[in-house]
Formats: C-alpha cells, structure tokens, sequence
C-alpha cells in the first residue's frame, strides 16, 4: 500500500509518498505534472510517523536552518543512482557541488579513470526525494544554474533559502527569475 501527504511549503504544496514505514517521494506540484512516473492510487498518510519526521524535517528546513536528522528513507534506483543520491547527501547546507565534483568522487570511490558528468547529471536528475536529498545544491561548471526537475524557480528559490550567493550563479538566457 501506498500513501501520501500534502506539505504547504513557502514555494507551494510539497506532495510526500510513502510505502508506510519510509519516505520513498517528495516531489513539488511542477515536478508532479511533469512526471510519468507517479502512482495514482493513495491512502492518506497524515498519520504515519514517517510523514511527520519528514514535516518536522521540512519545518526545520523551511525555517533557513539545516536539519540535524534524515527521516527514514526508501530509495527505489540503480546501484549508480543510489551511489550518487548518497553522495547528494553528503552536500553541506549553504553548499554548492558541480556534477564534475561528483563524477571525480565517483571516481576516487570506484578507483575509475574517468567519469561522465552527463551520467551523474542523470542520476541527480532521477533523484525521487526533493529537498531532502539536495541535488537543488548541485550545479553546471562556471556556477552555472542548470537543471532542476522541481523546476529551476524552485531550485533558485532554496538555494536563497540556504544564503547561497544566488547573485553570483549564472542563469538560463530564458529565466523565470528575470
């Protein structure tokens, strides 16, 4: 069985999924739209203690602090996409990390001789737990601002919620930030 909730975040609702005892989707409206991945058929989860570590964790984090906790989470991916969403989660709050700084500690962790930025930029962008395994915090070389499947506003938007200098990220030509 499945459930879900709703988070009323500063940026718009937040819609939790969870399999009952982990979280296992934080996706934002934008995200929900425009994905084909999503189940349809939900119980309510407002009464499941995963649901609500994961509302304190947002209230804590919406509040412009960083969380001292993880709610329990259940990460469905590729061996690749798992490695990569851990490291996410190594990303300090009020940091940033390039998907080549990523692909080189792939690369030190697997003792490879290259890895593809564009593979990392996959698996960050298959991440199914907004937020809370940040890859908003990941960018393109020369700081700039790519990529984000909640969309780039909210991506901007959390990054200034974290005091991350947004001023000094380069933004898209066609910018909704404009």
């Amino acid at each position: 069985m499945l459930y879900s909730d709703v988070y009323s975040s500063p940026f718009g609702s937040l819609f939790l999924e969870s399999d009952g005892t982990s979280l296992i989707g934080l996706k934002n409206d934008y995200w929900k739209k425009n994905s084909a991945s999503l189940h349809t058929n939900y119980t309510s989860g407002s009464h499941l203690s995963c649901i609500d570590l994961t509302k304190k964790w947002l209230d804590i984090y919406f509040s412009g602090h960083a969380p001292d906790f993880i709610p329990p989470l259940l990460l469905s991916g590729t061996n690749f996409q798992k490695m990569v969403w851990q490291l996410l989660l190594q990303i300090p709050f009020g940091k940033l990390a390039t998907y080549g700084d990523i692909a080189h500690q792939i690369i030190k962790l697997k003792n490879l001789k290259s890895m593809s930025a564009q593979a990392v930029g996959g698996a960050v962008g298959a991440n199914p737990i907004a937020i809370i395994i940040p890859c908003h915090r990941v960018i393109g070389k020369n700081n700039n601002l790519v990529g984000y499947r909640g969309g780039l506003n909210l991506k901007y938007n959390l990054l200034k919620l974290e005091k991350i200098p947004v001023e000094s990220l380069i933004m898209p030509k066609i910018s909704p930030f404009l």
